[in-house]
């Protein structure tokens, strides 16, 4: 028996006791709007009490992308406009949902292909099985426009081994399926041409729990190339191990290589304060349980939106796509550790909510 739901930007489909909810913004590569987070969080709530369904896959309608991010040109308009309230209804609900995510009771199996960035990483990362394509495109890059590697990066970062995470973070490099494997953000590789097989053998199997799914993507399952990214790690380790932005830069123009002197040259386009708070995000968020990582990200995206360089960066990226964003500050000296420390100060009143997930899960 199969039924199907349609919306606008998600499409729900329960066949044989599987869920699969498909994010349906193909020419905007499945950018995650609040329209899409509210129509999936109850879906997702009702799914997990529900004995009828026993697993969860999600995917990306169109041959581009899983999902690009967060659609955060909507929330920049929203934050210029002064509607505060929806940037913070925007990345509570995120967050809420991708912590749902994290502690969701039934396997749920993430099939990515295409970009996979932000936003998408948010909803693919949390889950326990994720299933990358050739085409995969993964980045996180908000420290290119205004922002911080959110969405749960503090945790999924710091999985990374040695100091990956935060070269990741930092840079915003971008990577393949074979190095998105090799650092653990993807758990199996598969063909793009393989997916719908995948897709339809995971609804014939219905799997009840993580091993039984992976019993079937394991047959899917390809060999991984070559990590590029994993060969140079032990200069990523010695290069980004330092307590400062400004050590960092330093042991990068010192060291000479033609790698080093193109990872400085990226860091000196970043907004120096999303450098300065993603540094202190990832090394001060190392041991933090899930939902205190997600506390302390709504905190930082608040203060974000309450600063210029958020919409700065939306701007000179997405709307006069000019590149080239006037940071304020513009240097990392005046980003003092002052200004850093009040990104993560509480907010009273309004911190983020997460006892419905725990009750739902526990």
């Amino acid at each position: 028996m199969s039924e199907a739901v349609s919306q606008e930007s998600v499409l729900f489909d329960t066949t044989n006791g599987v869920l699969t909810i498909t994010l349906n913004r193909p020419k905007a590569l499945n950018a995650l709007s609040l329209e899409m987070i509210r129509a999936m969080a109850p879906v997702l709530r009702s799914a997990a009490t529900d004995p009828a369904i026993c697993s969860v896959i999600l995917q990306g309608a169109g041959e581009r992308a899983f999902c690009a991010g967060g659609d955060v040109r909507a929330v920049a308009q929203a934050v210029s406009g002064g509607d505060m309230a929806a940037a913070d209804a925007f990345f509570r609900e995120e967050y809420t949902l991708n912590h749902l995510l994290h502690t969701y009771p039934k396997p749920i199996i993430a099939l990515i292909h295409g970009v996979c960035m932000g936003g998408g990483v948010g909803l693919s990362a949390h889950g326990p099985l994720r299933v990358v394509a050739d085409s995969l495109l993964f980045a996180m890059p908000e420290t290119g426009i205004g922002l911080f590697p959110d969405v749960g990066g503090t945790w999924v970062l710091n999985q990374m081994p040695g100091e990956i995470g935060l070269y990741l973070g930092l840079t915003g490099a971008r990577l393949g399926a074979a190095d998105a494997c090799a650092i653990g953000f993807a758990t199996h590789h598969v063909k793009d041409a393989d997916l719908p097989a995948l897709r339809s053998a995971l609804i014939e199997a219905a799997p009840a729990t993580d091993a039984e799914a992976e019993a079937v993507i394991a047959r899917f399952d390809r060999q991984r190339g070559k990590s590029a990214l994993l060969a140079q790690q032990a200069l990523i380790d010695r290069l980004f191990a330092g307590d400062s932005v400004e050590t960092i830069l330093a042991a990068l123009e010192a060291d000479g290589s033609d790698w080093a002197k193109a990872q400085a040259e990226t860091l000196r386009h970043k907004s120096p304060t999303s450098l300065k708070i993603t540094l202190e995000q990832l090394r001060g968020g190392k041991g933090l349980d899930i939902a205190a990582v997600f506390v302390r990200e709504y905190r930082l995206s608040q203060h974000c939106m309450a600063g210029p360089d958020f919409r700065e960066g939306i701007r000179a990226l997405l709307i006069d796509k000019d590149q080239s964003p006037r940071w304020s500050p513009a240097t990392l000296a005046e980003v003092t550790p002052t200004v850093v420390e009040s990104f993560f100060a509480p907010l009273p009143g309004r911190e983020l909510d997460l006892s419905a997930n725990v009750a739902l899960t526990a």
